[in-house]
């Protein structure tokens, strides 16, 4: 037993923690006792639980206030803030979303709310918002996420599903005692694994590394950069070229063609249209054999390794890993259909430790072997207005209403949208092109944000509604990707004026006149226990016992125990694909895809290709460097930017640079130089770190660092989204695109300007003891 078990627990993305209280505040976080791994970012709330930037009242932007719905758009981010009580904010967004709907139409009004807010099963701020605009009519909503979006419409038409695969991606056990190679395409970056969607209990990443290491599983690292995969567990680093992942794969699948290594029973039996395939794959379609020689031109590789690498992948039980990053760039949906292609290949799915699998170490969660816990979630209704958009085309809806989009074989149309509503995200992280975003900004009437503190959504909104964090309130941590379920405390007072997201659309919901619609009468108290009876019912359904609530309070938290089988992707499927097919039209791996083929896009034809990115290194013009902008080590996005942990990995207070030596000396630069980022959509300043574990021509600035531009829309901080282009991966998926982006970096010789993206806004503060009904 743990000294602290008798503490409180909490739980986030990123672990779960027992809290030590005293003096109203939250003193100290400790690791929960069962995690053998803990991530040093959690414990970062606690530098900004209780600081500058928390909102700690309901705040509406001073020109709105005064001129109504909008006013002075231009000057979002840059007006002051008039501090409101809680009464007339309610009335204030009752008037808005009232007008907005009885003039424009629900379809006006987008709920942008984009998860990650919190892990409680309660307290999931995009549900909160969803089941409220539901309420009121319905709301123009988004489609995917940020992570895979290319991948989750792609991957249906090969294999039935894409999620259903994501969450049971072979065990780290299973490849422990079976892989022999385990090729990672992207890499098992570490820093990734730290985090799981819904809460984490213990971390599983670096052990299921090191435990594959130890029993001598060759790794085989095809990344531009080395440390996407641990020192620890050796093995080879190929440095290609970024975004030419597709072309190396079909240089491995053509030397496994002609070698005659291909498993043509297995294709037989389990996939459809390889043979259509084929002629592309030689060269018979469009003259170009896609021979190893050929790939190693685009992925500056030499064609003996990759002949090596085919023959070694074909000889050996191999796992295909394939990163979500891969996803995200031009063509995103190729890499992985042509993993999945490269893998039916060999023959290996549904084996033991063969196959593939979608992002070990994305998430804490992939390669796990747990239960699924069929967890019931707060309510969010019906929706009945239809428009969408396809998650990373917020701009396009903004700025091009009426205009027509493809996404996935079909025709859309962007509604006219005049109210914006954000409850957990924030656009000005995960988005592309910032600069043109920032014009998008200013075209809505309103925005609304929920926020606890003033990050570069709440200093670009409307209407600020201070919210409390996962430390001010009761809930659970209970999802399907983690075996433990915690009970969350209440360890403090909300800050201010703050309150929980249910409290805040509740009192909106009285204001008008549906309270009961959302609430159904129940309190906070009553729905937590009605999600946790509901969760109870499920389990029993499924012979899952779990305790009774009262029980799981008292004791805080409870494992699930583990399942009887081993995690194997697919091996239902291998072993009888007749009476386990897959949800696709013929039931079986489809390599050629007569659905996407019908569908005429030509960036996305019926079978996996290689198409020449819009940016890379293969066709540099006046920027030579190939930017990475992948996630951080030190935030989760840009959760927490603001805290100890993320500011001490800064340099100069600025997002770092990583450069390769060569390309640091081709520019005269050294550690700590205080530099400029810049293409033709933008510039940010980064602080210089000098890394030889990269490939040259690439430079690495992790996203999350909180937009600060000035008034020439230079980033201060470091963000590199305003570089990045926002064009969708292609018509099929309309994924985010953010990583083929070419840029040059110069030394800052100008006096750097101070970086002011953790400091709150100007507020007034006036008398609102008085804020009665008639006023303005």
């Amino acid at each position: 037993m743990s000294r602290h078990d008798d503490l409180p627990l909490t739980s986030s993305h990123w672990g779960t923690y027992r809290a030590r209280v005293g003096n109203g505040r939250v003193q100290e976080l400790l690791a929960f006792e069962h995690d053998r791994d803990p991530s040093p970012i959690g414990p970062g709330i606690l530098d900004v639980q209780h600081g500058p930037t928390r909102v700690d009242a309901p705040m509406v932007r001073e020109s709105w206030l005064t001129g109504g719905p909008g006013t002075r758009t231009d000057l979002r981010g840059t007006d002051p803030f008039v501090e409101v009580s809680w009464d007339k904010a309610n009335r204030l967004v009752a008037q808005e979303l009232n007008r907005v709907r009885k003039t424009f139409g629900n379809q006006a009004i987008f709920g942008g709310s984009y998860g990650w807010a919190s892990a409680g099963r309660f307290h999931h701020a995009q549900s909160q918002l969803k089941r409220f605009l539901n309420c009121i009519g319905g709301f123009t909503r988004s489609k995917f996420t940020y992570s895979f979006a290319a991948a989750e419409a792609m991957v249906p038409h090969i294999l039935g599903s894409f999620r259903d695969y994501l969450d049971t991606c072979t065990s780290w056990d299973v490849i422990r005692d079976h892989t022999q190679l385990f090729v990672c395409f992207g890499g098992v970056p570490l820093k990734n694994g730290q985090i799981s969607q819904g809460g984490t209990g213990c971390h599983i990443q670096r052990d299921g590394q090191l435990a594959a290491g130890k029993v001598g599983i060759d790794f085989v690292n095809i990344s531009p950069l080395k440390s996407d995969v641990l020192d620890d567990v050796g093995g080879d680093w190929l440095a290609l070229r970024p975004n030419t992942d597709v072309a190396l794969m079909l240089g491995l699948a053509h030397t496994i063609e002609i070698d005659g290594l291909t498993d043509r029973s297995f294709l037989q039996r389990y996939a459809e249209g390889f043979d259509a395939f084929l002629p592309y794959l030689m060269g018979d379609a469009d003259g170009i054999p896609k021979t190893a020689d050929w790939a190693a031109e685009i992925c500056e590789l030499p064609a003996d390794t990759i002949r090596a690498l085919a023959r070694r992948m074909a000889a050996e039980r191999t796992m295909i890993s394939v990163s979500w990053s891969l996803t995200r760039q031009d063509h995103g949906e190729q890499p992985f259909w042509m993993a999945i292609t490269l893998a039916a290949m060999l023959g290996q799915i549904g084996l033991p430790g063969g196959g593939f699998g979608f992002g070990y170490s994305a998430m804490n969660f992939i390669g796990g072997n747990h239960t699924i816990i069929p967890g019931a979630s707060f309510p969010q209704g019906q929706n009945p207005v239809e428009d969408f958009i396809p998650v990373a085309r917020i701009t396009d809806l903004l700025m091009c209403p009426g205009q027509s989009f493809d996404f996935d074989g079909r025709r859309y149309e962007y509604p006219d949208t005049r109210l914006v509503w954000w409850a957990g995200g924030n656009p000005f992280h995960h988005h592309q092109d910032l600069n043109l975003l920032m014009q998008a900004w200013q075209k809505p009437d309103t925005i609304i944000v929920n926020e606890w503190c003033w990050n570069p959504l709440a200093k670009h909104a409307d209407i600020v509604l201070p919210c409390t964090t996962p430390l001010e309130r009761d809930d659970m941590a209970m999802t399907p990707r983690d075996p433990y379920v915690v009970s969350m405390s209440r360890l403090t007072e909300p800050y201010g004026k703050a309150r929980d997201d249910y409290d805040i659309f509740a009192d909106i919901a009285r204001t008008m006149g549906f309270a009961d619609a959302f609430t159904q009468g129940r309190s906070t108290a009553d729905w937590q226990r009605w999600i946790y009876d509901q969760t109870r019912q499920n389990c029993a359904d499924q012979d899952i016992e779990i305790p009774p609530y009262d029980q799981f309070i008292e004791q805080r938290w409870f494992k699930l125990d583990d399942p009887a089988r081993p995690m194997i992707m697919l091996e239902d499927f291998r072993a009888d694909p007749v009476a386990n097919p897959l949800s696709t039209p013929s039931g079986r791996i489809e390599i050629f895809c007569q659905t996407v083929a019908d569908f005429g896009y030509e960036d996305c034809p019926g079978h996996p290709v290689w198409r020449e990115p819009y940016d890379w290194l293969g066709n540099v013009g006046a920027y030579p460097l190939h930017l990475i902008s992948n996630q951080p080590r030190d935030k989760l996005h840009s959760q927490f930017d603001h805290g100890g942990v993320s500011r001490a990995k800064k340099v100069a207070g600025r997002e770092p640079l990583h450069i390769h030596p060569d390309d640091a000396a081709m520019r005269g630069l050294k550690d700590g130089d205080i530099v400029r980022l810049f293409n033709d959509r933008g510039a940010c300043l980064g602080g210089v770190v000098i890394d030889a574990a990269m490939r040259p021509s690439v430079v690495q600035m992790s996203t999350g660092a909180w937009y600060d531009p000035d008034d020439a829309g230079l980033c201060k901080h470091g963000n590199p989204n305003v570089l990045t282009r926002d064009k969708g991966t292609s018509k099929l998926g309309q994924g985010p695109s953010a990583h083929f982006c070419l840029i040059e970096v110069e030394r800052y010789t100008d006096t750097p300007p101070v970086v002011t993206a953790h400091e709150p806004p100007f507020i007034i503060r006036p008398d609102i003891s008085n804020d009665s009904e008639d006023q303005t």
